[in-house]
């Protein structure tokens, strides 16, 4: 649009931002966000900020956890997909295993998604993600930021960050101090990458990304599908395992199993001078990352390094209970691993 004299009218909307979607989007996910509240949650959708009650009257001495983290390029393959209803998922469930090792169950989180340009559809997707994550985890939504941003972003692309905020006794805190040598590893299996190691991931599968290649070796599955499956949350079993379990004296520590992998993460709730002793064979390795280190020629130190392997979280328990602890998980119908344990470094 111009004036008279041939200047250009310029108004957010010709700048590239549509509060009109904006305000869409609001409209159709406030029904959907506030399925996952509970009495605790103040205030509705759309406030300044979000407000929860604190008062936690079963705890002796309540210790709030929180953590912060993102899906990283694991969106460049939802976007490459236009499969956009997995990523919020993703997100909720590796914060909500990140505050867990720590003992702590969620209570309330919050999104940050950002674009380019504004899709009302597939921003309507991305957030049911968080919702159906949030519901599954028993862990209310209680406010977020949705950020159009041209220049920053181009085409498709967006970015997604969530923060989380748990609760956990703090006498059932869960830390590197009991841990020992002795300690067994039992490790719980991963769904596929999760959300860590896409960068590389990318490369070395791009043709059978752009492709929608179904090798033989993933049983007619996709090489999309098996990258999208969902971060695997493991809030369930192991709350499970703690009211069963001394957190403690029985479960020493645990470990979310993201970049670093096995090694780098697991060494994040040990001692100094501890060291892990692991067992590379002790269970067998999913598919996808066969292809990856073929289709890729990673090295096998690179592999260790990058991708969980299989291996989603690790319990350290004491030698005295890991195998009522097995026992345990396997009647929760897991399938549980002992995949090595610790020593003196």
């Amino acid at each position: 649009m111009q004036e008279s004299n041939g200047s250009q009218v310029l108004t957010y909307e010709t700048a590239g931002v549509s509060i009109d979607a904006g305000e869409e989007i609001v409209r159709r996910i406030k029904p959907l966000v506030r399925k996952t509240f509970n009495k605790n949650v103040l205030t509705d959708i759309g406030g300044f900020g979000g407000l929860y009650d604190a008062r936690f009257p079963e705890m002796k001495h309540p210790v709030l956890v929180s953590s912060t983290d993102g899906v990283g390029t694991k969106i460049k393959v939802a976007i490459a997909s236009k499969r956009y209803d997995t990523v919020g998922q993703d997100l909720v469930n590796h914060c909500v295993n990140d505050i867990l090792v720590c003992g702590a169950k969620p209570l309330f989180f919050l999104d940050y998604f950002a674009t380019g340009k504004l899709n009302v559809d597939s921003g309507t997707d991305i957030i049911s993600g968080f919702v159906t994550a949030c519901q599954e985890n028993g862990c209310a939504l209680i406010g977020g930021e949705t950020a159009e941003m041209p220049g920053m972003y181009t085409g498709d692309d967006f970015d997604l960050a969530g923060t989380i905020v748990g609760v956990v006794e703090r006498d059932d805190l869960l830390s590197r101090e009991n841990v020992q040598a002795g300690d067994i590893l039992i490790g719980l299996p991963s769904v596929g990458l999760h959300t860590n190691g896409f960068s590389l991931a990318r490369i070395a599968l791009v043709e059978q990304i752009s492709n929608d290649e179904r090798p033989k070796s993933l049983g007619g599955e996709s090489v999309v599908d098996a990258l999208l499956k969902v971060h695997r949350s493991y809030l369930h079993p192991i709350q499970n395992l703690l009211t069963k379990f001394s957190p403690q004296d029985d479960i020493h520590a645990l470990s979310h199993i993201t970049g670093g992998g096995i090694v780098g993460n697991t060494s994040r709730v040990l001692s100094d001078d501890l060291k892990l002793d692991i067992d590379w064979t002790a269970w067998t390795r999913l598919p996808i990352f066969d292809l990856i280190q073929q289709y890729g020629n990673v090295p096998e130190d690179d592999m260790r390094r990058t991708f969980n392997l299989g291996i989603g979280l690790i319990i350290i328990a004491s030698a005295s209970k890991a195998e009522e602890i097995v026992n345990a998980l396997k009647a929760m119908d897991e399938k549980p691993i002992i995949m090595g344990s610790l020593s003196k470094a």
